[in-house]
């Protein structure tokens, strides 16, 4: 049995259920969502662009990056796997995911891809986690969870529909 058919009621006698209902009732949900798509991309966006010299040119300095990384696996550090490749997908995607999400196409996928890429960075720099770990993978996962909002291209070419 569901809970809300008798929290309606109660609710709607509330006085202070009413003003906070009119109070937060102002800012509607797609600028949230909007907000949160941008939030989310900025810090991988603004990464992304140190990471190329020029047009498909991926800077030395991301290429040493990668080949002095390393993952904290079960107590162990360990090298990434081909730092070169590596280098390049991150690049790619700090740049191209954070695009898409803004604009709002693709926009759980890209928010899946930067909550992986949240988590690599985690396994990277463990120490990172209070700072900007955890409120990364917090936004990608409420955007993953209630979508892009009706201010998207998602929601513009029908691939996204509204929600009941």
């Amino acid at each position: 049995m569901s809970t809300n058919s008798t929290a309606a009621p109660v609710a709607a006698g509330n006085p202070l259920a009413r003003f906070t209902g009119a109070l937060f009732g102002l800012v509607p949900i797609s600028l949230t969502m909007l907000v949160l798509r941008i939030a989310l991309a900025l810090p991988f966006l603004r990464a992304g662009q140190t990471d190329w010299d020029d047009w498909f040119v991926l800077s030395f300095g991301v290429k040493a990056r990668f080949a002095d990384l390393r993952l904290h696996l079960l107590g162990g550090e360990y090298p990434f796997p081909d730092p070169d490749l590596m280098a390049l997908a991150a690049g790619v995607a700090e740049v191209g995911l954070p695009m898409l999400l803004i604009v709002g196409l693709g926009a759980r996928y890209a928010a899946l891809g930067l909550l992986v890429m949240t988590g690599v960075i985690q396994l990277s720099f463990p120490e990172g986690w209070a700072n900007f770990h955890l409120y990364w993978a917090s936004l990608a996962l409420a955007i993953m969870t209630f979508g892009p909002g009706r201010i998207a291209l998602d929601r513009l070419l029908g691939l996204e529909r509204a929600r009941a």
